[in-house]
């Protein structure tokens, strides 16, 4: 068995999907063109929350916030992918593995942040309409991004930290990016630690989040009750639904993927990864299309911009 002990100057291989390795080109065809939908969809709607004056407005500001978030995770991941797909280009330095991790990690732990952000937003636009402008200034909105940056920093940055301190007897990561488990699960030495604080780190994000979040749309929900005109029902219900929809599309994938990882124990090795990759990607290609679709602003935009270079 071969051990290495300083993990800092080692060179790990990405195996990319088991048991589909001879497929990975045809693999890449559905992998770049998500690839490419992230980057056209991402940018064009923060493209048009930067030019647009109209779209400086609290919900739009996050949204941005968001883009960025999706195309941080997105270029941390897809790049290397492809080349392993295409080339065969499996290796990866210690160093550059756990700059891939943090940055994946740390982008998801910023998405869910802005997710609660976004929450509260429309708790504030439900339940206290006259002062949203007040109560959602852009200082507090600038706080809130720079909060969700810090929490993903100071929450992720221990993980690579405590990866340099181990063993490794295997240099073949089965998977097609950095994942946290995956190299935990390549070391010989003592990986109790790095378990104990991925597990607190999934349930401080994702079970705290969640209950912000759960909590914001309780209080949405019981002043909606307390609205007698349908209409105006219809428009708070209306008003939430993009936001619904991005939730779902992000911690649905997710806890679906944990589940299987953690009890589907006849699960094909290819399925796990494969749900890992899909968690980490659909997110940033639906979050475009819901919010093109259900945010009339933006479709009035992306219409004028369409017509504008048709003529």
């Amino acid at each position: 068995m071969l051990i290495f002990n300083h993990s800092s100057f080692v060179t790990f291989k990405l195996m990319g999907i088991p048991g589909l390795e001879s497929q990975h080109l045809w693999l890449s065809v559905p992998f770049s063109s998500m690839f490419l939908a992230i980057l056209i969809g991402n940018g064009a709607i923060l493209f048009l929350v930067v030019t647009e004056p109209t779209l400086h407005t609290p919900m739009y500001l996050l949204l941005a916030l968001l883009m960025v978030a999706d195309l941080i995770s997105t270029l941390a991941l897809m790049p290397k992918l492809l080349c392993l797909f295409w080339f065969n280009d499996r290796d990866i330095a210690a160093k550059a593995c756990f700059t891939q991790m943090f940055f994946i990690h740390g982008a998801s732990v910023v998405r869910s942040a802005l997710l609660v952000a976004m929450a509260f937003d429309r708790f504030v636009a439900v339940c206290e309409p006259l002062r949203y402008n007040t109560i959602l200034s852009f200082s507090l909105i600038g706080r809130l991004g720079l909060m969700a940056l810090t929490k993903a920093v100071i929450l992720i940055l221990p993980i690579p930290l405590l990866l340099q301190q181990l063993t490794f007897c295997s240099m073949v990561i089965p998977h097609t990016y950095c994942d946290h488990m995956a190299v935990v699960k390549m070391a010989c030495s003592h990986t109790r630690p790095n378990r104990m604080y991925g597990l607190f780190v999934i349930l401080l994000v994702v079970g705290l989040d969640l209950l912000l979040i759960g909590f914001s749309y309780a209080l949405i929900l019981q002043a909606v009750i307390r609205l007698k005109s349908r209409d105006a029902t219809f428009k708070a219900l209306n008003t939430c639904s993009a936001h619904l929809f991005v939730i779902l599309i992000t911690y649905v994938p997710a806890l679906f993927s944990s589940i299987a990882h953690r009890t589907g124990r006849n699960i094909p090795p290819h399925t796990h990864i494969l749900l890992a990759n899909l968690y980490l990607l659909l997110p940033s290609v639906f979050n475009p299309v819901i919010y093109g679709i259900k945010m009339k602003e933006i479709r009035g935009k992306v219409a004028k911009c369409l017509c504008r270079g048709s003529v």
